[in-house]
């Protein structure tokens, strides 16, 4: 973990995506005066980026440390996550636009992957919590903004090819 206190920010791999065009943003495009309807149903579409993966809480720890911090102290559970963000517990609340550094240990059924390499490290910045008022744990989710370490991303992306993952809803 020490090593990735000291990581250079101008050396990480960055999240990267193609824009999809779907259905709905297709005929918004193409209508002169779209109906109300279809303005309706565009506020129902996924906005997001990348696909999210649904994780089992118990088998996915995550240690996370605010920028200000040398070490990782805050610790918690993954729900679910995707290439450019994660939903997360923690027993401490983080405010929304704090930024964070996170270890995310990845669940494995290999045996031979227990090692550190099963965990992605990542810069990110927290984008809301539920219920601040309410006893721990504290429900929130962060947003990604760049891979710590070089393979970072490609090991993320190799998990979620595995199959192991449901999409979450």
């Amino acid at each position: 973990m020490s090593d990735f206190v000291g990581i250079a920010r101008d050396s990480v791999e960055r999240p990267t995506a193609t824009p999809d065009i779907t259905p709905t943003a297709l005929a918004l495009s193409r209508a002169s005066e779209p109906s109300w309807e279809v303005i309706m149903s565009t506020r129902m579409i996924d906005r997001r980026r990348f696909p999210r993966f649904v994780l089992e809480p118990m088998y996915t720890p995550i240690s996370a440390r605010t920028m200000d911090s040398e070490s990782f102290d805050l610790e918690g559970h993954a729900y679910d996550i995707s290439e450019g963000g994660l939903r997360f517990e923690l027993d401490k609340p983080v405010a929304p636009g704090t930024r964070i550094a996170l270890q995310i240990t990845l669940p494995t059924a290999d045996a031979e992957d227990l090692g550190p390499g099963r965990s992605v490290f990542v810069f990110a910045t927290v984008v809301w919590i539920e219920d601040e008022e309410e006893p721990a744990p504290y429900k929130m989710a962060a947003v990604f903004s760049h891979f710590a370490r070089a393979g970072d991303r490609d090991r993320l992306l190799r998990h979620f090819a595995t199959g192991r993952y449901r999409a979450a809803a």
